[in-house]
């Protein structure tokens, strides 16, 4: 058996800002070479040091309404103002390829996902370990006024409010323990007997061997 034989997995990586995704990701991609990752589609600002088709797709709102309406989106979502969005040809071709793809996309998004592609998704929710360490987290990231980190927090609040929808959940207070527990994740679900779809034709091989 072989990657090859198998049909790839969509891992929805999900948590309120602040929580560390970002170093969860990029730790796991190093024990995960293989993990594609998906890149979503924006209207909002292409920031310094960005890349497009890097870090975002970075198109219009009539672009985006053109592929919304095309129904080449699997997924969109308006946050903070901006609108977010997966687009499908990409994903598609990872999973006929056997490749498994890493998504960071929010409640919203993971929703419409399972909607789609139910069969094909792994759902991971990152939780901070207390409340007050997040809290401090998302006060520091600029100089921002009180207003802009109340709605912050909230919005934190609400994301965290889905957590019972994912299928398994971290708590991030050790980054290394954090990205091996998703890496167990992946491990684990690749081995699934309804992912390894060549399994049946690889056990008559096996059973005629003997």
């Amino acid at each position: 058996m072989n990657r090859a034989q198998q049909r790839g997995r969509l891992v929805v990586l999900a948590g309120p800002s602040g929580v560390g995704k970002s170093s969860v990701v990029r730790e796991l991609r190093t024990l995960c070479p293989d993990l594609w990752f998906s890149v979503s589609a924006t209207t909002r600002e292409q920031r310094p040091g960005e890349v497009d088709g890097r870090d975002y797709h970075f198109i219009d709102a009539s672009e985006f309404e053109r592929l919304k309406g095309a129904g080449e989106l699997l997924e969109s979502a308006e946050v903070h103002g901006n609108r977010y969005a997966t687009p499908k040809a990409a994903v598609l071709a990872a999973l006929q390829a056997g490749d498994d793809m890493l998504f960071d996309i929010d409640w919203q998004g993971a929703r419409q996902l399972k909607e789609r592609m139910g069969e094909d998704m792994v759902s991971v929710f990152i939780l901070p370990p207390d409340g007050k360490s997040l809290e401090q987290r998302l006060r520091t990231r600029g100089q921002d006024s009180e207003e802009v980190v109340a709605r912050r927090i909230a919005a934190a609040a609400t994301e965290i409010g889905h957590w019972e929808e994912y299928h398994y959940v971290i708590v991030n207070a050790d980054l290394e323990a954090s990205s091996a527990g998703l890496a167990a994740i992946l491990a684990a679900e690749r081995l699934k007997r309804a992912r390894q779809t060549g399994l049946d034709t690889f056990v008559r091989g096996v059973l005629d061997g003997l």
